[in-house]
């Protein structure tokens, strides 16, 4: 705005007259006019077309409207999957898995791609991979040599991981936007209650019902195991015996840990890193329960004992963490739908049929406290939020346009076409991604683009674009009223055919400058493409409509003066 105020004044000030006079004018043709006619012939005429526009395009929007997502998930070319496995599964036992897997996959990295296109095998050639294997679960990082086949690779890797019994399997796409967990479509099922058995068993209930709604979700739980079967070693000290060696509580149970998971004894500075030091027993935690038993404990008056005479060990089952939130136990299970399935519509699933009718069910006990959180509920916030901040643009728009045209009416004209230009932005997005569809199912490479927050952004900045082409013809209008006698159709032919050509430059030059953001594809296009489209297709209908609706509203609105 300032460089159109004081540069370009500037700038047409040295061009000579005869510099003028030399350039050619481009001359619209009288179609352009001939459109106009059709919809302002008569006031009858008019109000039938405002009518028309107003169902045929709001209907249409309120009937395709695309189910929301949360956020962009901004996706690298890589999967970040887990292993969890039931309770009974030691470190030994997950080493020996971790080996197995270690050479499965070993045979796929920079593989031939011959066989995965013949249907040799499931899995396609992979790039590189990374694993790590602790207790009761293993964490693989993988990319495939093709991006294309990221999907595949997940579906193989959560396939692979669950051939083993009693195994789960979760796998998401890398994010540069948000944790690699899949946050951005995940629907947070929290369980919260007072009995830890009730809990788990309404949170494998859950578990259950949503494999059955959606067609193979990934599905995520916090605690990672859903039973209370975890195996514990509990010691109780026989505290007389312990007080005749001289024995205190404190350090027996350091001699414990030292025995078993490890004891902290301090730490030091390595350069810049802090670094924990530990005390582990040769056996660590892979000994038996009997070597626990008759592992030496040395007392402070010399004597070596073995910790069997000291305690009391019994092996009893229950979970190996207990979770709170705002102090209730809470379990939660993460549900992230597959990616034909748009978030909204997938918590509108398990908001509306599937926990009613696991309450029906009985499977949900009395007293459990359920509620749905993550991605799903931050975008319900979000689209509020955004709804309000677009009333308030509303508003603003409206006093300060009351403030230059210095009356109450006119403005109403040009925000009029707002809510049909950011429906033709929308239509805009279906169309693009109808398109998309199509080509892919001929087998050429079409965009997807979900109807996200990011993308939403868009329509605010529509408000402050779509209402520029309408200004300059209800402003014409209302000057040649003013200096005339004219009659309203005169008057509205008369402002589209003087602002005909700044109306069309600066669309074109709009829809040029937005089209690489839209149809160029390239790294982190996701991101943004979607914003493009809504303001690029927006624009684009809001001209039509300003050579289109607004001449008839303000025909079947404004009082002919003769």
């Amino acid at each position: 705005m300032l460089v159109a105020i004081f540069v370009v004044p500037v700038a047409l000030a040295k061009v000579s007259q005869q510099e003028t006079a030399e350039a050619k004018q481009i001359q619209l043709s009288d179609k352009w006019l001939k459109f106009v006619d059709i919809f302002i012939k008569n006031q009858k005429t008019a109000r039938v077309y405002v009518a028309i526009f107003v169902i045929t395009i709001m209907g249409a929007t309120y009937w395709l409207m695309p189910a929301a997502e949360y956020l962009p998930e901004g996706e690298e070319p890589k999967a970040f999957s887990m292993m969890i496995a039931p309770p009974s599964y030691n470190l030994s036992e997950m080493k020996k898995i971790g080996i197995e897997l270690r050479e499965y996959f070993d045979s796929h990295v920079n593989a031939p791609e011959a066989d995965f296109i013949n249907g040799k095998t499931h899995m396609p050639p992979l790039a590189y991979y990374s694993m790590r294997v602790s207790v009761g679960r293993i964490w693989f990082l993988s990319a495939p040599v093709d991006p294309e086949n990221i999907q595949i690779m997940m579906d193989a890797i959560t396939q692979k991981f669950k051939s083993y019994e009693g195994m789960r399997a979760f796998s998401s796409r890398g994010s540069i936007i948000s944790s690699n967990d899949g946050s951005t479509r995940a629907i947070a099922v929290d369980i919260a209650g007072p009995h830890i058995i009730e809990l788990y068993a309404a949170a494998e209930a859950v578990y259950q019902a949503a494999e059955r709604t959606f067609a193979n979700p990934q599905i995520n739980s916090a605690p990672g195991s859903l039973s209370l079967n975890q195996p514990m070693i509990e010691i109780s000290p026989r505290w007389d015996r312990i007080a005749e060696l001289g024995l205190s509580a404190c350090d027996l149970s350091y001699s414990i840990a030292a025995l078993s998971d490890g004891a902290y004894v301090d730490e030091f500075i390595l350069e810049d890193d802090k670094v924990d030091i530990f005390l582990f027993s040769h056996a660590g935690n892979q000994q038996s329960i009997e070597q626990l038993a008759n592992a030496p404990i040395i007392t402070p008056t010399g004597k070596v004992m073995p910790l069997n005479a000291l305690t009391d060990l019994t092996i009893s089952q229950s979970s190996n963490s207990i979770r709170r939130v705002d102090s209730n136990r809470t379990v939660t299970v993460y549900i992230i739908p597959p990616r034909n399935v748009a978030l909204e519509t997938a918590e509108q699933l398990v908001r509306t049929q599937m926990l009613p009718q696991l309450w029906q069910q009985g499977k949900i006990a009395q007293g459990i406290i359920v509620s749905i959180s993550g991605a799903a509920d931050q975008l319900e916030s979000t689209k509020a939020s955004l709804s309000s901040n677009f009333l308030i643009s509303i508003v603003l728009s409206y006093l300060l346009l009351v403030a230059i045209f210095t009356h109450w009416r006119y403005p109403l004209f040009i925000l009029a076409t707002v809510p049909l230009g950011m429906a033709g932005g929308l239509l805009g997005l279906i169309a693009v991604n109808g398109t998309g569809s199509l080509l892919n199912t001929l087998g050429m490479n079409g965009i997807h683009q979900p109807f996200d927050m990011i993308t939403m952004l868009g329509f605010l900045i529509l408000l402050g674009t779509v209402v520029n082409n309408p200004i300059l013809i209800v402003d014409e209008t209302r000057k040649y009223l003013q200096q005339s006698n004219a009659h309203v159709i005169e008057a509205v032919r008369y402002a589209v055919k003087k602002r005909l050509m700044p109306i069309l430059m600066s669309t074109a030059t709009t829809i040029f400058g937005l089209a690489p953001l839209v149809f160029i594809p390239g790294e982190g296009a996701e991101l943004y493409r979607g914003v493009g489209i809504i303001v690029l297709t927006g624009i684009l209908f809001s001209t039509l409509l300003t050579l289109s609706f607004l001449p008839a509203l303000l025909v079947s609105i404004m009082k002919q003066k003769n």
